[in-house]
C-alpha cells in the first residue's frame, strides 16, 4: 500500500465502515482490528460504539506504514 489516501486505504476505510477492525485486519494489522471490534462491540452495548466505530475509519484511511530506513 502507498499510504494515506490511496487506493488501499480507502478500501479499508469502507470496510472498517462497515465492521469497526475489517479494514485494520485488511491493511494486515490484526492487533488494531481486534482492539477496534472489540471495544467498539463493548462500547454499543452502552450507546457510545459509534466512538471506536468513528476512530476505526478514521484509522484505517490514515494509516501510512512505517518505512525501513536503507
Amino acid at each position: 500500500m502507498s499510504g494515506q489516501g490511496s487506493a488501499g486505504n480507502v478500501i479499508a476505510a469502507l470496510c472498517s465502515f462497515f465492521i469497526p477492525g475489517l479494514g485494520q485486519l485488511v491493511q494486515g494489522r490484526l492487533l488494531m482490528a481486534v482492539v477496534q471490534f472489540l471495544l467498539a462491540g463493548l462500547l454499543w452495548l452502552v450507546w457510545l460504539g459509534w466512538i471506536i466505530h468513528l476512530w476505526s475509519i478514521l484509522d484505517a484511511a490514515l494509516w501510512k506504514p512505517a518505512t525501513n530506513p536503507a
